[in-house]
Formats: structure tokens, sequence, C-alpha cells
């Protein structure tokens, strides 16, 4: 009986996870700053809430209300901004969407959207207004995404994403990619992914199992944007994906008052490497409604680039990119 029990025990991510904060006040009063919470704050709340685990909040400094981490997941008042430029859907997935679920935008790969919550609410997410209720057929409507998959012979790459595509059990995930294994024109899974930075214990034994347990190339693509984000309990979680043999790619968001500095990106790309990772991209804003306090203007983000293109190896500076809709690829910006 007793083995029963631990065979059905829900793993530690999850209920690390179920005990992420929602209450800003409470998120205040954990890092011990006196802060008043602006009066429209249930309205921003509405909108978009708080969620942030717990384990990420042990990053940030105590004290100070500018933590380039905290800046990145508490709700402020300038949310409610207008902004002339921005809009909801900022880099074009209604019009590339093919079916509940499924979104072709680029030659060559397809993004499934396999949930419609994450395990941290990032600010400037480009998602944040993104219709979720109308883009979860489960695992019904997944078979309709497949056939198109099937059909179509020049899709080579399939990406998980969502929300957070790992926020499933590891029991669908596997069953969903040995189907998409049995395609036999796909030869790439992709897996989009902040959950491993803020709760490293996802990556798992099981997880890995089933991640590299298919003839696919296995890459998940991490979203990381500070170096403090960094600790050595997720370099060695992401250094024991490495060696299972999943290419970690890194995809930052250049965001103002968070890495909008040359010597944080430097530190940014030199920490994910020694983990294992490669920096990959430095996306420009996604100029989605509710994240436009978080914008580098283009001139700056060209100047950083060149002060660390000018102190790193080639292989530690990311492309900088800008996603706009209705584009045929991702715009890599020269600087």
């Amino acid at each position: 009986m007793i083995l029963e029990k631990q065979k059905t025990r829900s793993p530690r991510w999850q209920k690390i996870l179920s005990q992420a904060i929602t209450n800003p006040q409470e998120l205040l009063n954990l890092l011990e700053i006196e802060h008043f919470l602006p009066d429209d704050i249930k309205t921003v709340m509405a909108k978009f809430p708080l969620k942030v685990p717990r384990g990420f909040v042990a990053k940030m400094q105590a004290g100070d209300l500018h933590d380039p981490l905290l800046r990145q997941v508490l709700p402020i008042s300038e949310e409610l901004h207008w902004q002339e430029g921005y809009s909801f859907d900022a880099v074009g997935d209604q019009a590339a969407k093919k079916m509940p679920g499924l979104i072709h935008k680029y030659q060559g790969r397809v993004l499934f959207i396999l949930a419609g919550s994450c395990a941290i609410n990032c600010r400037f997410c480009f998602r944040r207004e993104f219709p979720y209720a109308d883009n979860n057929p489960g695992q019904k409507g997944w078979q309709k995404a497949l056939d198109y998959i099937r059909a179509d012979p020049s899709i080579e790459e399939v990406i998980f994403s969502g929300g957070e595509p790992l926020l499933l059990p590891d029991k669908i995930l596997a069953s969903l990619a040995h189907k998409i294994a049995a395609i036999s024109h796909v030869k790439i899974l992709r897996i989009h992914t902040r959950l491993p930075i803020v709760i490293p214990e996802r990556i798992t034994k099981d997880f890995l199992t089933w991640f590299t347990g298919t003839r696919l190339k296995s890459v998940m693509s991490l979203h990381c944007n500070h170096p403090n984000e960094i600790d050595a309990t997720l370099a060695k979680a992401l250094l024991r994906a490495q060696k299972a043999g999943v290419t970690l790619l890194n995809q930052a968001v250049l965001l103002k008052g968070v890495n909008d500095a040359p010597e944080i990106l430097m530190a940014l790309s030199k920490k994910l490497f020694a983990a294992g990772v490669l920096p990959y991209y430095l996306n420009l804003l996604d100029k989605v409604q509710g994240a436009a306090h978080f914008e580098v203007p283009l001139t700056r983000a060209k100047q950083l680039m060149r002060e660390i293109s000018a102190q790193l190896p080639g292989y530690l500076v990311p492309k900088l990119i800008q996603e706009e809709a209705g584009k045929s690829a991702k715009s890599v910006v020269a600087f």
C-alpha cells in the first residue's frame, strides 16, 4: 500500500508551483519592501494576475524595489496606459493560426500551444492577451494538428509552446512526442519554456527520458533575462539536460531596467554558457499593450550590441532580433 502511494505521488515541481505567490503585498512583504501599492492594482491584476514561484523570489534582493527580477513580475499602473503602436496580438499569432492550438507562421516549423497558463507571469509577455480559451483543443484536438503536420512534408520541426508547455504531465507530453516522432519528415522537437528557470526541479529524470527517448533531435529554448536568475541549482539542472543530449538555447528579451546594460548582458551570456546553454536571441520587446514601459530604444539596443560584441567571443553574442506580425521570418537587426 505504501509503495502504491509513492507511485501516485505528485512530482516535487508541482508542489512548488502550487505554492507560487499571487498576492503583490505578500511578495513585497517577503522582500521587506515598504511600498504602497497603487489604487488601481486590482484593475491591473484583473487584466493580468501576479504569479511567481517562491524560489525565483529568493533570488531577488531584499529591500530593493528596483531589483531586475522583481521588475519582471511586479504589477504596476503603467500596464493600464494605452500606447500608440502597441497591440493585443503583437506578433500576428491569430493570422498564422491554422486551427485551435496550432500556429504555422514560419517555413519548416509549427507551434503547438499546449497550455494556457505559465509558472510565472512576466509583465512583458507578448501573449498576455492571447485567447488561450479558444486555442486549447485538448488531446482530441491535437489529433487534427498531427494530421496537418503529417500532410505537409515541409514541416521538419515541431515546437511545444504556450503558455508553458512543461506544465503538462510528462505522461501526456511523452505520448505526444512519440506520435510526432512517427511522422517521418519531422526531425526536431523543440520546447519553448521558462519553467526550468523559475523551478529547476522540473528537469526530472522522467522528463529527460521521454524528451530524448525518440529519434527526434531534442532542443530546449529557454527564457532567461538576467544573470541573477541562474544559481547553482539551475546550473546543475541545465547541465544534466545537456549531458542527456538536449541542445540548450536561450532567448532573452531586452528590457528597460532589467538587462539594458552591457555588463549585465555579458554576464548573462557567460553564466548561460557555463551551464551548457548557448545565447541564441536577444529579442527586442514585442509591442503588446501593457508592456511599453519595458521598451529599450533601437539606438540603445544597437549600441549595447556593439559594446558586448567588442568584448565577447562571437559564440557568446546573441543575435539581436525583432519579430513583426506578417513577416515570413524574424528579422535580424544589424548594428
